[in-house]
């Protein structure tokens, strides 16, 4: 065994060869005694190989065995399963409380340093994977359109269809992860997301591709709620609201990432293959795989992270986060240069644990039944703790902070779709107003070979004329006739034929299909191998500027990010969220008068900085305002919420585009100043420890 030695510390006397830890399972700082570093060595030498060693006996920890011998020789001699229930509940609640004020001395003495800066990266990568989903539809969808034949509809339900699978994803993933843990459930979310992406760069259905969209949004929704969670565990109170902030800059980053790639890479139809006529791999579906890598590098860098210890006290697993915290505090102070440092805990309090859960015995039943069992048992604990955050104590809390995040997500995301749909509103306002109109032509005997834009021909007559490899876009021909004409390989963009007569006319491999023929009588005309699929249309300039627009948007969040990040800690997080909503009414109520695209793309910038601010706040306030074992699910379940506020958003917003802009800035706005103004009834958490 050990040589005993005097030098120990009064606070773990050397008994029966094992430590008594201090009555009141406090952890004492740094004023207190601490062992010498030869005693630390001493206690340690001469172990005999073939005594049975447990995880932690060299750290000097006591044996989690022994530590429960001795309070149970101190505890009134009343066995757990006859206590009532709201005592041991109590008894809970007491440890909670004496572990939260301790976990955040242990995580001051642990430092600030490389590991958290190590974990930001590693979680940031998550949360710009999350950044990047919201803007991979938006890119892709004028691609998509014309390689999937979408109608507008079919547009509308993939915008919708990933923010359905985010909405589910927070609320199960975030529930999953206040009981199977922070990095678990973070790979799992992760792995999810990636898989399903990159799948979807390959699929060729649309209902194939809006299947994969969802799930790999469902995976990516779970990743907010887990990200802020985990690394709020390893920050300290001074550090906490600050470094969540920059962390939320990584969401910034995603935005920017998405816009840089979709406009290098979409433009580049060449940057494809196809197989046959039915296979085609066009560059916007290698635009969604460069999306998903930020997702696959997190995936990566998260398998080196440990769990978070404030989890593992929770349910019960001392040692391990003893373990964890241990591997923080030695890596920040190598880091710093003082690897002698020593670990001074060597006790934490873990909360009493009081679960009623029935781990099935590995021989009863069959192997599903007792999946069945583990996974049923698992959601129903789920189900409870979402139940929870609307318990008396949190009710309020929870309630105001749904309607801030709801209309918080109602207007920044019906904004965020409104203004490039506004913009583009614009464009094809103006392009009309371009259009050229021809009255009562006559052509005959003659050969159409060029390009025919943005035109209007009304009561035409067309007689043996050839129309061949040649493009219309935006054309209409109405109450014309064509007689013996020849069209020969020909693509079209907006163009219909609208009460015509077409006589004895040949259409050899077109795209004028029949609903392009509106009203109109076709006698002995014939059509043969029509093309197939839909084409892409190459001089497609507005793709750029819509780029363009979301790129400015993520960028304008800069210096909002940085405010908030500088400022977070200072003002408090109530000051920050009220604050920034009224500033973004008063920007959203200034759009009255954008009535251009630089005054529309300039108004929308400073919404976005405007309104960053009450998004880090409001990421800050719901970590801390929920105790450990309850704080992802409801940040899942706010985070679902927000989502749907999205849905709504989007679905409302640009219903309005092009009829009026009174009902969106107003509905925008006094969202705003409303949730805003509930925003300050909320408690401050500035000063408090993580619970």
């Amino acid at each position: 065994g050990y040589r005993n030695t005097n030098q120990v510390s009064d606070d773990y006397r050397y008994q029966d060869g094992n430590y008594d830890a201090p009555n009141d399972g406090y952890y004492r700082g740094r004023d207190e005694p601490v062992q010498e570093e030869d005693a630390q060595s001493d206690v340690t030498e001469g172990h005999d190989e073939d005594d049975e060693v447990y995880e932690g006996e060299y750290q000097g920890i006591p044996h989690p065995d022994d530590i429960k011998e001795k309070q149970k020789k101190r505890a009134p001699a009343v066995d757990d399963e006859y206590r009532d229930r709201t005592d041991l509940m109590a008894e809970r609640m007491e440890d909670e409380e004496q572990l939260a004020h301790q976990y955040e001395n242990i995580i001051e003495e642990c430092g600030h340093g490389r590991f958290q800066w190590t974990l930001f990266f590693v979680l940031g990568l998550a949360l710009m994977a999350d950044g990047v989903e919201v803007f991979v539809v938006g890119f892709v969808l004028p691609s998509a359109e014309k390689d999937m034949c979408l109608s507008s509809s079919n547009k509308g339900m993939l915008g919708l269809i990933v923010y359905l699978g985010m909405m589910v994803g927070a609320v199960l993933l975030g529930g999953l992860a206040d009981k199977l843990g922070r990095k678990q459930c973070l790979i799992i979310s992760l792995a999810i997301n990636a898989a399903f992406a990159f799948l979807s760069s390959f699929v060729q259905g649309y209902g194939f591709f809006l299947f994969c969209r969802l799930i790999s949004g469902l995976g990516i929704g779970g990743t907010l709620p887990i990200v802020f969670a985990y690394f709020s565990e390893f920050l300290s109170r001074e550090k906490r609201g600050e470094h969540l902030s920059w962390l939320c800059m990584f969401w910034m980053i995603g935005g920017i990432y998405a816009s840089a790639m979709a406009w290098s890479i979409i433009p580049h139809y060449g940057w494809g293959f196809s197989m046959g006529t039915k296979y085609h791999f066009h560059s916007w579906r290698v635009f969604v795989l460069v999306c998903a890598l930020p997702c696959i590098a997190s995936l990566v860098a998260l398998k080196f992270m440990p769990e978070s210890p404030r989890f593992l006290l929770e349910i019960g697993k001392h040692d391990e986060a003893w373990m964890i915290l241990k591997q923080v505090h030695d890596t920040n102070m190598r880091a710093k240069g003082e690897p002698e440092r020593v670990f001074t805990v060597s006790y934490i309090k873990t909360p009493k644990q009081v679960d009623e859960f029935i781990e099935i015995q590995s021989s009863t039943g069959t192997w599903y039944q007792r999946w069945l069992v583990r996974i049923t048992t698992t959601l129903k604990q789920v189900w409870d703790n979402v139940l929870y955050c609307l318990t008396a104590q949190y009710r309020m809390n929870t309630l105001m902070l749904a309607v801030v995040w709801f209309t918080m997500a109602l207007s920044y995301y019906g904004l965020i779709v409104w203004f490039p749909d506004m913009i583009r509103y614009l464009q094809d306002e103006a392009y009309e107003s371009r259009v050229k109109i021809f009255d009562e032509e006559e052509v005959s005997h003659f050969t159409f070979n060029f390009t025919l834009e943005n035109q209007i021909h009304r009561n035409g007559e067309y007689r043996n004329d050839k129309f061949i490899g040649m493009k219309f876009k935006e054309v209409r021909f109405e109450d014309s006739l064509f007689e013996d004409c020849y069209f020969e390989d020909v693509r079209s963009s907006e163009t219909f034929f609208e009460n015509c007569t077409i006589i004895s006319t040949v259409f050899y491999n077109t795209d004028l299909y029949e609903h392009k023929f509106i009203n109109c009588r076709l006698i002995n005309s014939t059509f043969m191998k029509e093309k197939e699929g839909c084409h892409i249309d190459f001089e497609e300039d507005n793709d750029f500027l819509i780029y363009l627009v979301s790129f400015l948007g993520s960028l304008s969040v800069l210096p909002g990010n940085i405010i908030s990040a500088l400022l977070m800690d200072k003002i408090g997080r109530i000051k920050m969220i009220g604050g920034s909503m009224l500033i973004s009414a008063v920007c959203c109520f200034f759009l009255f008068f954008g009535n251009s695209e630089s005054a529309m793309i300039g108004w929308q910038c400073l919404f976005c900085g405007a309104s960053i601010a009450a998004w880090n706040a409001l990421d800050v306030i719901t970590v801390e305002l929920y105790p450990t074992d309850k704080r992802a699910t409801a940040f899942g379940i706010l985070n679902g919420l927000c989502k749907f506020g999205a849905i709504l958003g989007n679905s409302i917003f640009s219903s309005f585009v092009g009829i009026t802009k009174v009902v969106p800035i107003l509905l925008a706005s006094s969202a705003l100043v409303g949730g805003g103004l509930l925003a300050l009834r909320l408690p401050e958490t500035r000063e408090q420890v993580l619970m």
